[in-house]
């Protein structure tokens, strides 16, 4: 009976802390496969989170929150896309720069919120919807199906966006942006158009995933919440080989092997749960090596476009 407890908590924390990489990873995928890899991704989350905290305090409402995390993930996105594919600005530099300023600036606005040592907030928070019937699963059930709302957006993101990319119009102007971008221009895409809103868009959902950082995993905002959240989600999205199922699934494994630890210290085993941490990070660099598979990047992934303009 212990053991079975044991493992449905661990499952509800591996789901729990699996959301967020996942909703970030998802966007990622998109902005990824059109051709731009968003380091500042980090700046997006934490901007979310920060954003959601103060629309859920300003609204009274988790949900309203959650929409102003979009927004302000979508516009430190907007900066980052601005520089990189209206500038052609270096996406690495750059990406480091809007993680190191979102970092920043957010602390600067939750001090001159909340004060310099800062206050113990206390947000509203997303409830925890039970889905009849199927969160009287055995073990699986509360784990998966006793989650907040996000959680569920990103059950339903992840099909719709391969069904997106995989099997519509738009899904293969924007793979073509990715592959190549002088090819898809001589056909017509307009491939700055479309980097810069799929850019946005993974931005948006970076803002939820830091809105759910704040307001369904942990109820407070606290600096530097986001933890290097937004880099393990662009490694997220290198194990789920830019397939939005597979991406799914690896922020899942990366959320069981963060939860891993609590499940040890609650069964008393004397193992280090750094080394269960660092498992899917090798599985990651196996995936790019081809150990497990071929992990294919977009070609023109981290170029400028067009050719030879900076």
């Amino acid at each position: 009976m212990a053991e079975g407890l044991v493992l449905a908590s661990f499952l509800e924390a591996a789901v729990r802390l699996g959301v967020p990489l996942a909703l970030a990873g998802l966007g990622e995928t998109l902005s990824e496969r059109a051709g731009v890899i968003n380091i500042g991704l980090e700046g997006s989350i934490i901007a979310g989170a920060l954003g959601g905290a103060l629309g859920a305090l300003a609204t009274g409402s988790a949900a309203a929150g959650v929409v102003y995390g979009a927004a302000a993930g979508l516009l430190v996105a907007a900066v980052f896309a601005l520089f990189v594919v209206v500038l052609n600005t270096d996406q690495i530099i750059t990406g480091t720069a809007v993680t190191l300023g979102g970092l920043g600036f957010t602390a600067v606005v939750y001090q001159a919120r909340f004060g310099v040592t800062g206050t113990a907030l206390t947000l509203p928070t997303l409830e925890a919807w039970a889905l009849p019937g199927l969160v009287d699963l055995p073990w699986i059930g509360p784990a998966f199906f006793g989650q907040a709302p996000t959680a569920y957006f990103a059950y339903l993101l992840a099909p719709l966006l391969w069904w997106f990319l995989f099997r519509t119009e738009w899904g293969l102007e924007v793979r073509a942006a990715g592959e190549d971008p002088d090819a898809a221009a001589a056909a017509g895409v307009r491939v700055r158009t479309l980097r810069f809103v799929t850019t946005i868009v993974a931005g948006a959902l970076a803002g939820v995933a830091g809105a759910h950082l704040a307001l369904a995993h942990t109820g407070t905002f606290s600096e530097g919440m986001s933890a290097g959240k937004g880099f393990i989600a662009i490694a997220v999205v290198v194990l789920g080989r830019w397939n939005p199922l597979g991406v799914l699934l690896a922020a899942l494994l990366f959320g069981a092997a963060s939860a891993l630890q609590f499940a040890l210290q609650t069964l008393g085993l004397d193992i280090g749960y750094q080394l269960f941490l660092a498992f899917p990070y090798v599985l990651t660099l196996a995936a790019l090596a081809g150990w497990v598979g071929r992990a294919r990047a977009p070609a023109a992934l981290a170029l400028p476009w067009p050719r030879g303009e900076h």
